[in-house]
C-alpha cells in the first residue's frame, strides 16, 4: 500500500525545481503536452488555453528549462483533476512525474479541494503516489466536458483513479 501523500514546502535541489508556470513557460508546456497528444498520451492543449489556466499549471524546471508540466484542473468547490501529465523523455524515470503530482495535490490542499481524480493509462504509478482505481461515472463532469472530444470516447482505455484528502490527519489517504 502507498504511503498517503503529506502536504509539504515546494522541493527543489540543485538545478531541480517544481514551481508555477509563469507565462514564460507557455511555449514550452504547450511542446511537451502535445508531444505526448501526437503519441496519444494526453489530449491536445492549445497555448491559449493553457495560457488562461495558467495559475493551474505546474512545471519541472532542470537547469530552468521546462522538463515536466501539469496542471490541476477545478470542476467545483470539492473535485478536481490532474491531467496533461507530462515529462521529457531525457528525464523519465526520475521522479518528475510524482513530485509534478505531489505538488499539485499540495495545490488542492491550498484550495481546499478535498478528492482529485485522474484519468490514466498509468495505472501503476498512480496507484504508487496512494490513488485508487474508481469508477469513471463517478466523474459525469469530465467525461461530459473532455470525453465527447476524446477521438477513443467509444473504445476509452483509461482507468478512472481517485485519492482525498483526510482534514484530520493532514494526508492524501485512500476514498472511503
Amino acid at each position: 500500500m502507498a504511503t498517503p501523500w503529506r502536504h509539504t514546502q515546494p522541493r527543489t535541489s540543485t538545478g531541480r525545481h517544481i514551481a508555477a508556470a509563469a507565462p514564460e513557460h507557455v511555449p514550452a508546456i504547450a511542446r511537451l503536452v502535445n508531444e505526448h497528444a501526437r503519441r496519444g498520451d494526453l489530449l491536445p492543449r492549445s497555448a491559449q488555453s493553457i495560457a488562461d489556466s495558467l495559475a493551474d499549471w505546474l512545471v519541472g524546471l532542470r537547469d530552468g528549462q521546462v522538463v515536466a508540466c501539469g496542471s490541476l484542473f477545478h470542476y467545483n468547490g470539492t473535485l478536481a483533476e490532474v491531467r496533461s501529465l507530462a515529462v521529457a523523455d531525457v528525464v523519465k524515470g526520475q521522479g518528475w512525474g510524482s513530485d509534478i503530482v505531489h505538488g499539485l495535490l499540495d495545490l488542492a490542499v491550498q484550495r481546499s479541494v478535498p478528492t482529485v481524480f485522474t484519468l490514466t493509462r498509468a495505472v501503476a504509478f498512480f496507484a504508487r503516489l496512494g490513488f485508487e482505481v474508481s469508477d469513471r461515472e463517478q466523474f459525469p463532469l469530465k467525461v461530459w466536458k473532455d470525453c465527447q472530444l476524446c477521438p477513443l470516447q467509444d473504445n476509452c482505455d483509461e482507468t478512472a483513479m481517485v485519492l482525498r484528502w483526510s482534514p484530520a490527519s493532514q494526508s492524501w489517504g485512500r476514498p472511503h
